[in-house]
């Protein structure tokens, strides 16, 4: 195996859950060159990645389709011996049949899977329900290696510590409050009530992207916690993941940074308010733990993927979820 290209073009957080098969190729082709396709906007994460070899950036917000006809063109000179398709949409399985590749390998939720070398079944739901997205990502190349686990692992180098280091110089926590869906958000007012209860000489950094800022502000400016700094939109994906591995605690809801702090190993308090972690999206981290409402709900989970707004108007699943449970894990 001599070039081997990894695709998945999905969020940050279905990125981060990409990066076992970085590697665990890496442990089974030493010799192999590993190119990465994802979309603009999250290259930041594969910085100076040691294992990667070349980084193939989509650009989907300009000449959407322009582009990915010029990826096409530079696959097929590029004479890939294995791709390997983690991403469900029609458009990556464009790519990866038109590449000319001597062998694929995608998901059979795929528009296009019938025609990859290899199909493998993906079930959220049914057949492999209850086991991690880690595990059905993997079973990718299991054809190819064997059916071993391997870690979600990023890189953080030395800047990226060094430029955080500022912020280590007393006891913290870092809390990510931040969602896209808003019914997998830990409320606002819930985080409010944590951190006026949180010891009063642990300081407090909130983490997010710049649309996440207002959130932070609104937050640390209501609690009552003297020690708090709103980091929102300051950081890049490796120096909050850099902040987050010397935290005494993360705190974050079931979305991307809940996997930024499992690539480092950093400890991790996950709030599942809608969702669910039999879905196969819970923390990875040694030190980790899932807290979730204890109240029976009929309406819940209510999607996979979360909602703008409770369909029940009530948002018990996060509402009834007791903050000395948090508490508990500083």
């Amino acid at each position: 195996m001599r070039k081997i290209l990894i695709i998945q073009t999905a969020s940050i957080g279905d990125v981060i859950l990409s990066t076992p098969l970085i590697e665990k190729l890496r442990h089974f082709f030493p010799e192999a060159s590993i190119d990465f396709m994802l979309k603009k906007g999250n290259e930041g994460l594969f910085k100076a990645h040691p294992l990667i070899n070349n980084l193939i950036i989509w650009n989907k917000a300009e000449r959407k389709y322009r582009n990915l006809f010029r990826i096409i063109k530079f696959f097929r000179a590029e004479k890939f011996d294995v791709i390997i398709n983690i991403q469900r949409f029609a458009s990556s399985g464009i790519v990866t049949i038109l590449s000319g590749a001597k062998k694929t390998i995608g998901f059979n939720k795929n528009p296009f899977s019938l025609f990859f070398s290899e199909s493998v079944k993906h079930n959220i739901k049914g057949e492999n329900a209850g086991i991690h997205e880690v595990d059905r990502n993997l079973k990718l190349i299991e054809s190819i290696t064997d059916n071993s686990s391997f870690k979600v692992k990023l890189y953080p180098g030395k800047n990226d510590f060094a430029k955080v280091s500022q912020y280590k110089t007393n006891e913290y926590i870092c809390i990510a409050p931040a969602s896209l869906w808003f019914t997998k958000q830990y409320p606002v007012d819930k985080w409010i009530e944590f951190c006026d209860e949180a010891d009063k000489d642990i300081y407090i950094y909130f983490l997010g992207s710049k649309n996440d800022v207002l959130l932070c502000d609104e937050i640390s400016k209501k609690t009552k916690h003297s020690n708090c700094l709103n980091l929102a939109g300051k950081l890049n994906f490796l120096e909050s993941a850099a902040l987050m591995k010397d935290a005494r605690m993360n705190f974050v809801n079931d979305s991307a940074p809940l996997h930024l702090a499992s690539s480092v190993n950093a400890p991790t308090t996950a709030i599942f308010c809608s969702t669910v972690p039999y879905y196969g999206f819970g923390p990875l981290s040694d030190n980790s733990v899932i807290i979730e409402t204890t109240k029976e709900l009929k309406c819940r989970p209510c999607g996979l993927h979360g909602f703008n707004k409770c369909p029940e108007k009530h948002f018990e699943c996060a509402y009834s979820i007791n903050n000395q449970q948090l508490l508990n894990r500083i």
